[in-house]
């Protein structure tokens, strides 16, 4: 049997009684390392589960599926997989390949950032479509994640913003010469998150420039072919309403969600923006950018972990732009 076998969130004890029982009885036992990340070292998986806990990196993933597989028919193989094996990042390659050759496969499913979104107080049948947020770089800021932010926007739905992370990345001089020498891994922070997000607003909808003096209209290019001669790689400006005002949009940062120093984080985007990255402390992080269609509960529960409390602007903004009113309890 090929057991494809979630880990939940934490820490080794997190895996299920029916996934323990998997583990146990599994030759070989695999851990895939490049998706996310357990809070604790794979030492303690191994002493946890009283067996060897050979690292799957992506390479070995996508070239030697077959050494994965290998005798799956014959004995039990055990593929973990952080959170839901099927959830944020499929595993369903693997899962073809097994069935392609004729061997048995089961899922065992456990938590994840997808399941464990309610610790905002947001309900999860109002997110919409769920985005990722690469490292950003001098010459590479791709933003396509907007356009699908700018969808659940207009539908008034909630943003589940999935971080990027990096593990066993090669430096560009390092994999131009063929060198199997890797970066130390580096994981994303809200600060960064939100500066980038705010990095892309801005070039979407820049500050509108002053009128030109009267009588130099002609001096300015305008119409619909104003900017043909734009280089491809130029942000697209829209001169449409912004549907993401930093200061009127309301946000949450997630923070090791679902271990013993799980911290979230809710205010407006510039009040996020404006926080340090220890703020948020370390990794794994998620944001969700908050939809109009906000419930008067949502508001209250998520506004426990507001910036300023009581004072903050979560709670102005959610009355006068999301015309939420507060539950009295």
């Amino acid at each position: 049997m090929f057991y494809v076998i979630g880990l939940g969130l934490s820490d080794e004890k997190d895996i299920t009684v029916k996934g323990l029982e998997a583990v146990k009885r599994a030759e070989r036992v695999y851990l895939e390392s490049y998706t996310s990340i357990l809070m604790v070292e794979k030492e303690k998986l191994e002493a946890f589960y009283g067996k060897e806990v050979i690292t799957a990196t992506r390479e070995m993933v996508e070239l030697e599926a077959d050494e994965i597989l290998r005798d799956a028919d014959k004995v039990d193989v055990a593929f973990l997989v952080v959170g839901d094996p099927l959830g944020a990042t499929t595993h369903t390659d693997l899962l073809l390949r097994s069935k392609s050759l004729g061997y048995p496969t089961e899922v065992i499913h456990n938590a994840s950032i997808l399941t464990a979104l309610g610790s905002t107080g947001l309900q999860m049948y109002s997110f919409g479509q769920t985005l990722s947020l690469v490292f950003y770089t001098e010459t590479w800021r791709p933003d396509s994640w907007y356009l699908r932010l700018e969808e659940n926007l207009r539908l008034g739905v909630h943003t589940l913003v999935l971080l990027d992370i990096k593990v066993r990345e090669q430096s560009e001089e390092n994999m131009a010469r063929g060198r199997l020498i890797y970066e130390p891994p580096r994981f994303m922070n809200p600060a960064q998150a939100f500066s980038q997000i705010l990095l892309t607003e801005s070039l979407r909808h820049p500050p509108k420039k002053a009128a030109p003096p009267e009588g130099d209209e002609n001096k300015t290019s305008s119409g619909p072919n104003a900017d043909s001669d734009s280089d491809d790689d130029e942000p697209v400006i829209d001169n449409g309403p912004s549907l993401l005002p930093p200061d009127k949009t309301l946000a949450i940062s997630l923070s090791r969600i679902g271990t013993p120093t799980q911290k979230l984080i809710s205010g407006t985007l510039t009040e996020l923006a404006a926080l340090d990255e220890e703020e948020f402390g370390g990794p794994l992080h998620s944001v969700v950018i908050v939809g109009k269609r906000l419930h008067p509960l949502e508001l209250e529960y998520a506004g426990k972990f507001a910036v300023g409390g009581e004072n903050g602007e979560w709670w102005k903004v959610g009355k006068e732009v999301y015309g939420v009113e507060r539950e009295t309890f």
